[in-house]
């Protein structure tokens, strides 16, 4: 069981790759533009072990690994993804992606709190139902059409250079591959992630918080790492929170609307830690920890430094003591 567990992040990781290269490789040759492919196609595949995970939690009502699972990534991405980056060379933030994209995934925790909490604070059971499902898939559609126009506006995207072109028949044979992969793959974590929280003593949202959102992550902490290496400190950012807009607003909509996610109310320490980590993050955009004690605080910085990367980095580190210890 452990050997397909931890076998089924491998299968997901390359599954959602191979899709991803089949499917925009054909759509690009059939005549979408590459801004379309790169706003869906693309764009989706960083969060798509997200959502096949989900897709089978909610199919076999492991609601706690549902939402475990995109909460557990959204705060790998905020603190873990972004200190990383920041570590290996300090990021510098243009105005739009300050502006829009770190406040939407502020925006998108606040939401799911909301939601979440709509009957929990007063003690009694909370679903995230189909109604609730609706309302984050009508956000992510809102965010779709503003990154639409939006990219029509600044000419390109930075993924349209990545849109490999491949003969029709590997296209296939990759999209086959890759749905295989995803399948097998997420069957094989749901089951196994359900067998080592019975095997550890531990609840399956323990599980999916930790160990299943950080290895479903590892996508977006390629794609930043790679980011920031060139000094594309915008795409290691913009990588990050646009996945955790997905995965609140699309992978969390599809599978409220699969089957109503049952809430479990102790997991407000771990969103109310999600909402500090994107309070954070803004505030480390603004503000200049090192010149602090200096009074000599630049309000409009638009950066987060190596210091404050390895800040991040220790924050994550206590979530999973506290998730694993404490909750």
């Amino acid at each position: 069981m452990y050997i397909l567990f931890f076998a089924g992040f491998a299968a997901l990781l390359f599954g959602a790759k191979f899709l991803v290269d089949g499917a925009a490789s054909i759509g690009k040759k059939s005549g979408m533009s590459q801004l379309v492919i790169g706003l869906t196609v693309v764009a989706l595949g960083t969060s798509l072990p997200e959502l096949v995970i989900n897709v089978f939690a909610s199919m076999e009502n492991s609601t706690d690994l549902a939402i475990g699972n995109v909460v557990g990534s959204n705060i790998t991405n905020s603190f873990l993804i972004i200190g990383i980056a920041a570590m290996i060379y300090p990021i510098t933030m243009a105005g739009v992606v300050f502006r829009f994209d770190v406040v939407i995934s502020l925006l998108a925790t606040i939401v799911l709190i909301v939601l979440a909490n709509f009957t929990s604070f007063g003690g009694q059971a909370v679903f995230i139902d189909r109604k609730d499902g609706m309302i984050l898939l009508a956000f992510f559609i809102f965010f779709l059409i503003y990154l639409y126009f939006n990219s029509r506006k600044q000419g390109n995207i930075e993924t349209e250079s990545n849109i490999k072109i491949l003969t029709n028949g590997k296209s296939s044979a990759y999209i086959i591959a890759g749905s295989v992969g995803l399948y097998f793959g997420g069957k094989w974590i749901i089951n196994g992630a359900t067998q080592v929280a019975t095997d550890l003593g531990v609840s399956e949202s323990v599980i999916a918080l930790t160990l299943v959102a950080g290895a479903t992550s590892l996508p977006e902490l390629v794609t930043s790492i790679v980011a920031a290496r060139k000094k594309n400190t915008d795409m290691a950012v913009g990588n990050a929170v646009g996945s955790n807009i997905f995965n609140i607003f699309l992978v969390l909509g599809v599978s409220a609307l699969i089957t109503p996610i049952e809430y479990n109310p102790q997991l407000n320490t771990q969103l109310f830690i999600l909402l500090g980590s994107g309070i954070l993050l803004i505030l480390f955009i603004l503000i200049d920890v090192e010149k602090i004690f200096k009074r000599n605080i630049p309000k409009t910085k638009r950066a987060i430094s190596g210091i404050e990367g390895i800040i991040m980095v220790l924050a994550y580190i206590g979530f999973v003591i506290y998730s694993v210890f404490y909750s």
